[in-house]
This record gives C-alpha cells, structure tokens and sequence, in this order.
C-alpha cells in the first residue's frame, strides 16, 4: 500500500516537475505556428526523460548516492565544477521564467500588472522552502495543480479532428520556416528534458529514503508520471492549433494571447483556470529548480543538505536556494518579457543536456555504484540516443536562435 501511494504521489508530481512554464510556452507557440506537427517532439522527448527518470531513481536506490554525487565521487572536482557551472546557470534563467510565470497568472487575476508581484511570489515560494518539508514540496503543492487536467478536459470538449492528431505523432518538417520550427523543436525538447528534473528526482529518492523494495515504485512514478505529464502538455499544443490559427494568430508574441486558450471551452471561467492552472505548476516548479540548485551546489561540495532539516541544521543549504530565488526574481522586477525568458531558457536546457547525460551514462554503467542493477542494452542504447541527440542540439541551439528564433 505504501508503495501503491508512491506511486499515485508521484504521478501528481510529475504537474510540478513536467508540466510547468517552459512546456506551456513552447508547446503553445509551437501548436498556433504549426498545428499538430510538433506532438512528435513531445513524444519523443517524454520517451526519452522516463528513461533518465527511471535511471536516476535507479541509481540512487542501488548506490545511495544522488547523481552530483556519484559526478564528484566518480570523476572529480573538474568535472564536477564544468557540469555545476552549467547546469547552474540553466536553472537560474529557468527559475526566472517560472517566478514570471506566477506572477503572470495573478496578473491575469488581478489586473496587477506581473512586475509587482515578482517580490511577494519570490517570498512565498522561499517561505515554503524555510518552513516547509520535501513531503509538502513534492506531494502537498504539486497535487493542486491537477487542476491543469482541465486543458485535458478541453480538448474533448472541442472536439478535435482525432485523425490529423494522430498525423502529427510522426515526425515531418513544414513547408514554411523552417529554421523556426526546427527551434520551436529545440525548445520543447529542452522544456520536456530538463536536466533538473532528474537531478531533483535522485536527490528526492534519497529525501524518501527509498530501499532496494523501490525498484519497481521506481519505474512506474517514471512511466506513469511523465506520461501523464506529457499528455496535459499535448493537450496544451492540441488546443493551440484548434484556436490560433482560425483567429488568424500563427506567432504567439506574449502569455496574454496563451491566456485566453481555455476561453473557447470554458467561457468566461477559462481566463480564471489557465491562471489559476499556471500560477499553481509554476510554484511547483519554482520550489523543485530551487531545491536541485541548492542539492547541486550542497551535495558537490560535501555540505549537510535535506529539505526535511531545520534550516539551523543545513544553513548552506538554505543560502543557495535563497541566493537563487533572489537573483533569478530580478529580471522580472525590471519587466523582462517573461515568454521571452521562458523559450530562450527551454533553448538552453537543451545546449546544457551533453553535460549532465554524459557522465550520467558513464556512472549508469559502471557497476562500483549500481552493481547489477546497471544498464542492459536498452537503457544504454535510448541513453547513446540521448546523448547523440543532446549533442545535435547543443551544436544547433545557438545557429537557430540566431536564425530562426
């Protein structure tokens, strides 16, 4: 029974870990620009983080180590410090898009114009990380956002053309612009595989005390998860491209246009819950980036870390998580366009994916920290596919930026 809640938990994890700003963003800018082409990316990319999901839960239950761990422990300080450094600076722009994103969605609540909300969101979420535990992080927090299953909801009540969905499942390249779809592609790679989420998912095995009983918990909160996870993103794609282009808007220039994506099912109620729905997954996600900051920088350099101590216990801890909410709320207090902030940040998720998959191979492999629980030949060959594609990324992300963003 313990192990059937895990699992549950875990699937209502996935509102805050998967779906938060970054997929909302692209996968709308990508379904009002190209209709139902871009779902492939989705699928592909969720198929690729339930494979480093499960992988680094695996990791954790057979060595008892988290990933930065085993990064420091199995190939020093050097290598450490680059992966650090730029995972770091990824989830920073991160964590600014996703305080923006809350304070967008009381904008859309109040009228309040965003940069004047900046201030209060960064306090509450830091708030809930002084005084609260990684049960509440995890579990207490994320499960309101199952509100967002209403874009799920919808979908079937706009009642798409299930036939031309199911086309975009296979993967093509449009006519028009693409350099611009290949980066709207890019980006909702970077949104789905964010390195965090399985820095943060390692790192909450531990907080959880899994044991070796975890093994398969493990493998179905990744599954399960992420599925579910995914399929509220596409749904956000799937309605874009029922609702955009028929009302002659094929560029998304800011949140105020993606606000208005539930209106057609929803009525006047619509503005309310995509408010409501993006402010409370953009919490989630607020508090699990700021968390895997302060685990990345605490565990690699050997400090007491936990969110479940008191912070008299893990002041370092605390200063990093601090520290981080404190300068990723600064460009949105100076009125940074946070759609802006959210896809350049997607952008570069995906440069820094080499950084983090790599090592992570490696350690996946080697049997002094996994044992028997290493890899077959499946997970090594979806991890090579991984790496291979993250590194395919990294080298175009910057060119399509330049040319087609």
């Amino acid at each position: 029974m313990k192990k059937l809640l895990q699992v549950s938990l875990g699937v209502i994890t996935s509102i805050g870990g998967f779906l938060e700003t970054g997929n909302i963003a692209t996968s709308a800018q990508a379904g009002a620009a190209y209709g139902y082409t871009p779902l492939w990316a989705v699928v592909l990319g969720t198929i690729c983080v339930i494979f480093l999901v499960e992988m680094s839960g695996r990791f954790a239950i057979a060595s008892h180590y988290t990933i930065v761990d085993g990064i420091r422990d199995r190939f020093g300080s050097n290598i450490f410090l680059l992966t650090a450094s730029v995972v770091f600076i990824v989830n920073l722009l991160v964590l600014a898009a996703e305080i923006g994103g809350i304070s967008l969605a009381v904008q859309f609540l109040t009228g309040v114009k965003f940069p004047w909300w900046s201030l209060p969101v960064t306090f509450t979420a830091w708030l809930l990380l002084w005084r609260g535990t990684f049960g509440l992080i995890e579990n207490g927090i994320s499960s309101l956002g199952l509100l967002a299953l209403s874009f799920v909801v919808a979908v079937f009540v706009m009642d798409p053309h299930w036939g031309e969905i199911a086309k975009g499942l296979v993967p093509t390249l449009p006519s028009k612009d693409p350099l611009h779809y290949s980066f709207s592609v890019v980006g909702i790679l970077g949104a789905v595989i964010s390195p965090y989420l399985f820095y943060f998912y390692s790192s909450g095995a531990i907080e959880d005390e899994w044991d070796k009983t975890y093994f398969g918990a493990n493998r179905a909160i990744a599954i399960l998860g992420m599925s579910f996870g995914a399929i509220i993103t596409a749904a956000v794609m799937v309605l874009a491209a029922m609702i955009y282009p028929s009302n002659g808007i094929e560029d998304i220039e800011g949140y105020e246009q993606i606000a208005m994506i539930l209106t057609p099912a929803f009525g006047k109620w619509g503005l309310c819950l995509f408010a409501i729905s993006l402010g409370i997954t953009c919490l989630g996600a607020t508090l699990e980036v700021s968390l895997a900051q302060a685990y990345l920088i605490a565990q690699g350099f050997g400090w007491n870390w936990s969110e479940n101590m008191k912070p008299k216990e893990n002041p370092a801890f605390c200063l990093v998580y601090t520290a981080c909410l404190m300068i990723a709320m600064i460009p949105i207090v100076i009125g940074l366009d946070p759609l802006r902030i959210t896809i350049f940040s997607m952008a570069l998720s995906a440069l820094s994916l080499p950084f983090g998959v790599v090592p992570f191979l490696i350690l996946m492999n080697d049997p002094t920290y996994v044992g028997k629980h290493r890899n077959g030949w499946i997970g090594n060959a979806a991890v090579i596919f991984i790496v291979a594609m993250a590194f395919v990324l990294s080298i175009v992300t910057t060119p399509l930026e330049i040319l087609g963003g």
